[in-house]
């Protein structure tokens, strides 16, 4: 484990057995947002959950004392610490709170640099309850084993994909299979497939990819929209990056983004603060403040995109923006999940994430089980609005 780094996880239970930890943070994310129809990458979600916040000491108190204490006579009696420690922090009433096996732990730490193990594709649950690709990363495993968009997947290793959920689909794929240890690049799985009526199965090799959490591109309006997926390393350097090189008015969109490091989150909100508040928090009734760096962008319109699938470190920047007048937000009401979590490590190698605080807004408000409002209601046509809500602003130019 690489120090006292916090988290804030997005999930709508906590996981009730070992290993399934990584598939939940996919998990809550799909859960909210699959409804809008939206896809889903075998690497997504695996980056979602963790938050930085400076000098933060180890958790301490009871759920961790109780769940050291657990792990440690599970070793003592030959049982799962894992297993131990979920119980003893199940008890403990702490809604976000998780165990991770060493090797789960570790793989999220890698995700975290935006790397994770998969083949590479986009799949989404069509009306039929097929789960299709929609999208196939140029050069991965899956397209050199030529998988196309449009192709159903119909089992994994062996296991049928009806009436199974999506991430857990892709989960399989990565190899991140609730209750199982993650699978390392260059093991084998067996997919089967359907394509124009046509059944095989295709054996490919997992593959180590690198997640691109930044995209940026023109709109036919002439906006600059910059999507930012997950708040991972780099991240908020790729947004200031951004924002500078545009020519005039800017959608941030940040819909389906479930969080990531809060440090890569206040980044990205320097981006167009110049200073000031960002977010404050409390560590065990100390209150502490997060604050932009100076020299952002002021003066180019902003409105930023959110919908259910906006959680944790994004709901963090969304809100700041909002409350501090530098931007609109369009969409609808986030997931709402303001609890800061820290990593504990346990006897026999396994980490408990637990939660030490919550954060609000500017203005002093909670997140947490209550999300952020837009100011302006869309759907499925929220980009188009958003645009439009730019024009008035004064941009693009």
């Amino acid at each position: 484990m690489s120090g006292p780094d916090p988290f804030c996880q997005t999930r709508t239970t906590r996981p009730i057995r070992r290993g399934a930890a990584l598939t939940s943070l996919a998990l809550a994310g799909v859960l909210v947002t699959s409804a809008a129809g939206g896809a889903f990458s075998d690497g997504q979600g695996e980056a979602q959950a963790a938050t930085r916040i400076g000098d933060l000491a180890s958790p301490r108190g009871d759920a961790a004392d109780a769940a050291r204490e657990a792990a440690a006579e599970a070793l003592v009696d030959g049982k799962s610490p894992e297993e131990a420690a979920e119980r003893a922090v199940s008890r403990s009433g702490d809604r976000w709170g998780a165990v991770y096996t060493p090797g789960e732990y570790q793989e999220f730490e890698e995700a975290l640099d935006g790397r994770y193990t998969g083949i590479g594709v986009w799949a989404a649950r069509e009306r039929d309850g097929d789960v299709t690709l929609t999208r196939v990363r140029d050069g991965s495993p899956a397209d050199r084993a030529g998988l196309r968009a449009g192709d159903r997947v119909l089992a994994v290793d062996g296991r049928p994909t009806a009436g199974v959920p999506v991430t857990e689909v892709l989960a399989r794929l990565r190899g991140a299979t609730p209750g199982e240890e993650p699978q390392d690049a260059g093991s084998t799985l067996r997919i089967g497939l359907e394509r124009d009526g046509r059944r095989w199965t295709e054996t490919l090799r997992r593959a180590r990819l690198s997640i691109d959490p930044v995209t940026v591109r023109r709109t036919a309006g002439g906006a600059t929209l910059i999507r930012v997926s997950a708040f991972t390393k780099g991240a908020g350097d790729r947004v200031r990056a951004a924002a500078v090189e545009s020519p005039g008015g800017i959608l941030l969109d940040l819909r389906g983004n479930s969080g990531g490091l809060v440090t890569e989150a206040v980044d990205a909100a320097s981006a167009f603060l110049d200073g000031g508040l960002v977010a404050t928090y409390d560590l065990r009734g100390e209150q502490r403040a997060l604050h932009a760096e100076r020299g952002g962008s002021t003066s180019r319109p902003l409105v930023v995109l959110v919908d259910s699938g906006t959680m944790s470190a994004a709901e963090m920047v969304t809100g700041a923006l909002q409350d501090r007048g530098r931007a609109v937000v369009v969409g609808s009401r986030t997931f709402g999940k303001g609890a800061v979590q820290m990593p504990t490590e346990l006897p026999g190698g396994s980490v408990a994430e637990l939660t030490v605080g919550h954060y609000r807004t500017p203005s002093g408000r909670g997140v947490d089980g209550e999300g952020i409002v837009p100011d302006l209601a869309a759907g499925q046509n929220a980009e188009q609005r958003a645009e439009k809500v730019l024009t008035g602003l004064g941009g693009p130019s």
